[in-house]
This record gives C-alpha cells, structure tokens and sequence, in this order.
C-alpha cells in the first residue's frame, strides 16, 4: 500500500512533437513555485525540452495534484501525483488517529480499551482509501482531461 496515491499515464501525440510542446508552452505561465493563482492559462510550471512539471493554475481541487512527464517523437508519459505541500498536510492528517491512541493511553490507562488498537488502523485506512483516495482519483481525473484538452493528444491509458 502507498502512502500517496499517483498514477502514471501513456498516450500518443497527434501532431509532432515541436507542435505539441509550443500549444503546451502558449497554455503554461512558467513558474518555479507550485502555487495556484487566477490567470488566464492552463498550467503553471516549468517545460526543459521534452520534460515538464506541471501545476494546474486555477484555485481548487485540481490543485492537488502535480503532471510530472516527458514527450517522445509520437507519445508521451505523465505522472499524476500529491503536490508536496498537501503531502506534509496530510502526514498531519494520517497522524492523528496514532495521537489520539496515545493520548488515551496517557490518559485513561483503568478505561482503556483493546477495541481502540483496532480502530486506529481502520482509522487511517479510511483516511488512506476513502478521503485521499476518493480526492485524488475526483482531481487527478480534472487535471488530465485539462491536461488531454491543452495537448489535443489521444485517449490517456493507465500504465
């Protein structure tokens, strides 16, 4: 089990290449900082050559995640992950059913009670698959069709 989900997508180019890289440089307002601002493109990020780090730039859920990837002569690869600054939020997040079980432990060692050793992995199960997971795939799927739509590319398949 991951602790982040990401997902990792192949798809092909249906103009060259050079063409591909300028409409995704026109749609990309470059940036080293992964922060989300109102402006009038696409994506904000940085493209070296045929690789990119992309960051959709409009506030809200797409911001979640992060387009890592590169672009051959007729296809191309994109890793979809958490940005690095939800990571740290959401360690912040996984940690919390572990610091309430140690609080009770602290605290109530007469009441305390064997179901909670049970409930705080289940706890952060839920977190992991449910919350996380759930946002993710809702985000990620927002940040590849804008993704797919800047590109004009075929259809993304899962690796």
């Amino acid at each position: 089990m991951k602790i982040f989900p990401s997902s990792i997508y192949e798809f092909k180019l249906n103009d060259s290449k050079e063409k591909t890289l300028e409409r995704l440089k026109r749609r990309t307002e470059t940036s080293e900082k992964s922060i989300s601002t109102f402006i009038d493109k696409s994506f904000t990020g940085n493209i070296n050559q045929n690789k990119f780090q992309l960051f959709l730039s409009n506030i809200g859920g797409g911001s979640f995640c992060k387009l890592t990837g590169f672009l051959d002569d007729s296809e191309g690869e994109v890793l979809v992950e958490i940005k690095r600054n939800f990571k740290m939020l959401l360690c912040v997040l996984y940690f919390l059913p572990i610091l309430g079980l140690i609080i009770e432990l602290i605290s109530n060692s007469k009441a305390f009670h064997l179901i909670l050793l049970l409930v705080c992995p289940l706890q952060i199960l839920a977190i992991r698959f449910i919350f996380i997971g759930v946002f993710f795939k809702v985000s990620s799927r927002q940040v590849l069709a804008r993704f797919s739509d800047v590109l004009d590319a075929g259809a993304m398949i899962k690796k």
